[in-house]
């Protein structure tokens, strides 16, 4: 049971030693700091239904998005990787597949605002962090749709670095892109702390860096390294 709003987490005495020395704070983007909206599979069967295939259930096509995303490692996120997810997603539901269909539009609308949603408590938590200070940047595995949409977003604008991986050609948990972001930020790894939800790319491919890393579950965490919310960052960090 996650304690009280407000109330200090318990930390690992070596988190603590470190945390008066973290400098800056690098965030994962797709589910630290926003998620598709409504949903992957609502957009899905949207754009399915405006090409003719009508009724397709959200939840139906989330968890087969789930099914397929976690049998597509390594993925690369390029146009032509969404193509071939898409096309799995869709596999014995559309006559044809999205590559040679609907795919253009549904990759197109990803990019848009409307597909998307900021996480309540991800606007405080950066403000209170820069408040104190703080260096913000972005480490993401992402494609070129990544900065026009944090810029029309209006999240940009919080972070003095956005590294995403289509312009390095290394993606988490790669140590290249986790140096690349130390250069950028002018800082040494035993000075940067790393949020993000998956637990391979960011917590293991932070901590390998050498970052100190915090892995965000906003379902149930289950240890002291993991966080249900963002504002538990800065109330570890003492922004709050």
């Amino acid at each position: 049971m996650a304690p009280p709003a407000g109330t200090p987490l318990k930390l690992p005495r070596t988190i603590l030693e470190r945390s008066s020395r973290i400098e800056a704070v690098t965030f994962d983007v797709g589910g630290t700091l926003i998620a598709p909206h409504p949903s992957v599979g609502a957009i899905y069967a949207r754009i399915a239904a405006r090409h003719g295939t009508q009724g397709l259930s959200a939840d139906m096509l989330n968890r087969r998005f789930s099914e397929v995303w976690k049998q597509s490692r390594p993925f690369h996120h390029g146009r032509e990787d969404w193509a071939r997810l898409v096309d799995r997603v869709f596999e014995g539901l559309v006559p044809r597949p999205p590559s040679e269909t609907f795919f253009p539009e549904l990759y197109a609308e990803f990019a848009q605002v409307s597909a998307w949603q900021i996480f309540d408590d991800v606007i405080p938590t950066i403000e209170a962090l820069a408040g104190i200070g703080l260096d913000l940047g972005i480490i993401s595995n992402w494609d070129d749709r990544l900065r026009p949409l944090l810029r029309d977003l209006r999240l940009d604008r919080y972070f003095n670095s956005i590294l995403v991986s289509c312009e390095t050609g290394f993606a988490k948990p790669s140590p290249v892109i986790y140096q690349e972001a130390l250069r950028r930020l002018g800082r040494p790894a035993s000075a940067v702390l790393h949020v993000g939800d998956e637990l391979q790319d960011d917590f293991a491919g932070a901590t390998t860096a050498g970052f100190s890393a915090l892995h965000l579950r906003r379902e149930t965490p289950s240890a002291d390294l993991q966080i249900q919310s963002l504002r538990e960052v800065a109330i570890r960090l003492g922004a709050l």
